[in-house]
């Protein structure tokens, strides 16, 4: 069984978590979350065995910012952020969800509605227990299909997005990386 306290210790084994939830707040983005798979992938080296930033590839932060949807406005984010952190050995990826469905379609091969929040990107990923963020201002997880799944390795679709064809993609990259993990092709 997996509480919040039991995952935050494994999010807070990875310096560079440490790190980014300590001094996002200082470049004061709204609406501001650490997200995706430097919050889950800690999990499941654990559960593994492995080191806990194995397989870590970026940090995603998502922010929300409907006042300037010119990309000019995220990245003059993008830069200050890479200033802010270019001590760290990492990879941080810093996107405005307030601009996703300007280019999800392209990306991904189909349009999205506009998301009204960073909690909307975060309800947006493939597979539901991957859906997880921590509030970089108030420290609140937003995971809103529980941890369980999370712990316990049980791949679903998100229901929000299930009839995706890229979740099965998605979900067989993980097993590839942590083999015990179980996909389940229904919600």
């Amino acid at each position: 069984m997996l509480d919040e306290a039991g995952f935050l210790r494994h999010v807070c084994a990875v310096p560079t978590n440490v790190a980014l939830l300590e001094r996002l707040p200082a470049l004061g983005l709204p609406d501001c979350y650490l997200a995706a798979g430097c919050l889950f992938q800690p999990v499941w080296n654990h559960r593994s065995g492995n080191p806990p930033g194995w397989g870590i590839s970026d940090f995603d932060t998502f922010y929300f910012d409907a006042s300037d949807l010119s990309w000019e406005a995220e990245d003059e984010v993008i830069q200050r952020a890479a200033q802010h952190f270019s001590d760290l050995d990492a990879t941080i990826e810093i996107r405005n969800q307030a601009r996703v469905h300007l280019w999800y379609e392209q990306k991904f091969g189909r349009p999205i509605a506009p998301l009204t929040s960073s909690r909307d990107g975060i309800e947006g990923f493939l597979v539901a227990c991957t859906c997880i963020g921590i509030n970089v201002d108030t420290g609140d997880i937003h995971a809103p299909d529980g941890l369980q799944d999370l712990w316990n390795g049980i791949l679903r679709p998100n229901p929000k997005t299930a009839d995706d064809p890229l979740f099965l993609k998605k979900a067989e990259s993980y097993r590839a990386r942590w083999p015990w993990l179980t996909i389940r092709k229904h919600a």
